[in-house]
């Protein structure tokens, strides 16, 4: 990359389910693709960490009753059309790209049909499934397709810092007097040299993921911080739903950096949850017992951990699974082997669980083809938010979510691309080369460390799955110190990816909180005890 400038047609930040997508449908139009990870390789999202599955169709075809499920998780706080695009375009989606283009292979039963899965919150069988590493097999075929692809320039260990704007970063005045902001990039930081680096496209996507590790317990991936997020609200996007946080109700109770998912799929096939006297407590919280919402099995949780002052309660497949128990290593390997690895063989024991951050409902305001707010930005995957969640996130839709719209995406650019619609010459050679802020090295490890521990903790205890007005107050006047402070320090500071992920991050934790603060009514995962 000659000077650390790069122009491409269409820049994509982030290379799990939803970037891919956008890349390959452009990719495989005849458009020049630039897609960019943090880390090594291109497996280092959430993606490879889905175990359940993706919704795909019921055996009677009935999106109007899949519209109806989505809603009532969503606590009706959806957008109408969001909900029915995915219902009824989704499972061709499914069709044309993970089955026909990628070939992933679902689980199918003996008579070669597809074995479709029922999960909690949904009144149908529909959901497509590999074991319980159904992310895993899909990232595998999106990977090969990906590297096949002679369109798609990737570049790994790529950590973007800001994204670029006409009003912002023009040094042509011409572009500050334009009415419309528009989109022309990012400023990225290369890890191996620290450069950071000019990155002009036409279109550029954000597909960076969700917030989960702002949270002191959390099933994500480490990359996911919220940079998209923050990114965006920063350049003047508008974003939604930020008060929205999805905690999972069932991860391993175990010490570790990331908490290990207990797919939701196990309850589907029957196992209960039980506290340390063995008792199955669900149905006392909801008729719908073990298969509820995430947001309610969540707070049951809770609450029984409060009454009983346990750490954690149990997910119980032993005694309740539906099929023969043995089955259970056949169907759920992933877990398992994990499970084993601390000495819990689900065949005869409880597995310890409890609640994790899990998936960002709200994000970066997003219409059905991905399009922002902000012109030439779109935001696709779980750093979006186009509305079909509503208030909380019914099961195995994220992955869905992921897919359709990062076809969608790449579709409408493929269409303004055909057109000519490019940057001009003019615009691209007025936005400057990144200049250092500072050249004061008082990076120190230490510092970084205790203030992320600074935001997980404040995020946990005071913006986590209960929430109050004091609790939040102090949230706000804990996160505004801090980001203060950082911004300070950044501006004096050499950059770094430990830097930048810290002030992303921090951001990004703030920018829920408002959100928190501004909603004063319980609803879906946003829920207030006062």
């Amino acid at each position: 990359m000659e000077d650390s400038r790069l122009y491409t047609q269409v820049l994509v930040i982030g290379t799990g389910l939803a970037g891919c997508a956008t890349a390959l449908t452009l990719a495989d139009q005849g458009f020049e693709v630039t897609l960019l990870s943090s880390g090594k390789s291109m497996d280092s999202g959430n993606t490879p960490l889905a175990q359940g599955g993706i919704v795909f169709q019921d055996p009677e075809h009935n999106h109007k009753l899949l519209e109806k499920d989505i809603k009532t998780a969503g606590w009706s706080h959806n957008y109408q059309r969001a909900v029915r695009y995915l219902a009824r375009k989704g499972p061709q989606s499914v069709q044309d790209i993970l089955i026909d283009r990628l070939k992933i292979p679902f689980a199918q039963t003996e008579s070669c049909e597809w074995d479709l899965r029922l999960e909690g919150g949904h009144d149908a069988h529909r959901i497509l499934y590999c074991a319980d590493f159904t992310g895993r097999a899909i990232m595998d075929g999106l990977i090969k397709a990906v590297e096949e692809s002679p369109q798609i320039r990737l570049l790994t260990k790529r950590t973007a810092v800001d994204l670029l704007t006409s009003h912002h970063h023009a040094q042509t005045m011409e572009y500050k007097y334009h009415l419309t902001n528009q989109c022309v990039g990012a400023y990225v930081l290369n890890q191996d040299t620290n450069q950071v680096e000019t990155l002009l496209a036409d279109y550029t996507v954000l597909a960076t993921g969700g917030i989960g590790q702002i949270y002191l317990h959390t099933t994500n991936a480490a990359s996911s911080i919220g940079s998209g997020l923050a990114m965006a609200y920063r350049a003047g996007a508008r974003v939604m739903n930020c008060e929205f946080v999805q905690f999972h109700p069932t991860a391993l109770f175990h010490r570790a950096e990331r908490r290990f998912l207990i797919t939701e799929a196990m309850r589907g096939d029957g196992a209960k949850l039980v506290n340390s006297a063995d008792e199955p407590f669900m149905s006392r919280y909801d008729p719908r017992a073990d298969l509820a919402p995430r947001d309610i099995v969540t707070r049951a949780i809770l609450e029984e951990m409060l009454h009983t002052g346990e750490d954690c309660v149990y997910l119980d497949a032993a005694t309740y699974y539906d099929g023969d128990v043995e089955e259970l290593t056949e169907h759920f390997p992933t877990i398992f082997e994990k499970c084993l690895e601390i000495g819990v063989d689900i065949r005869r024991d409880p597995i310890p669980v409890v609640p994790a951050a899990h998936y960002f409902i709200g994000g970066v305001l997003a219409d059905i083809h991905g399009r922002t707010t902000l012109e030439r930005l779109y935001s696709v995957g779980e750093c979006s938010c186009t509305g079909v969640h509503g208030a909380n996130r019914l099961a195995s839709t994220s992955l869905l979510e992921c897919l359709l719209w990062g076809q969608s995406a790449g579709q409408d650019m493929a269409g303004k691309l055909e057109s000519r619609s490019s940057l001009s010459t003019k615009l691209r050679e007025s936005i400057p080369d990144w200049e250092s802020p500072g050249e004061i090295h008082n990076e120190d490890p230490a510092l970084i460390a205790q203030d992320w521990a600074t935001i997980r903790h404040t995020m946990w205890n005071y913006v986590g799955i209960t929430r109050s007005k004091q609790r939040l107050n102090r949230a706000v006047d804990d996160l505004r110190a801090l980001y203060s402070h950082l911004q300070y320090f950044y501006k004096r500071t050499p950059l770094s990816k430990p830097i930048v992920d810290l002030f992303h991050g921090c951001h990004a934790a703030h920018i829920v909180t408002m959100a928190a603060v501004r909603n004063k009514k319980s609803l879906g995962c946003h829920y207030r005890q006062d």
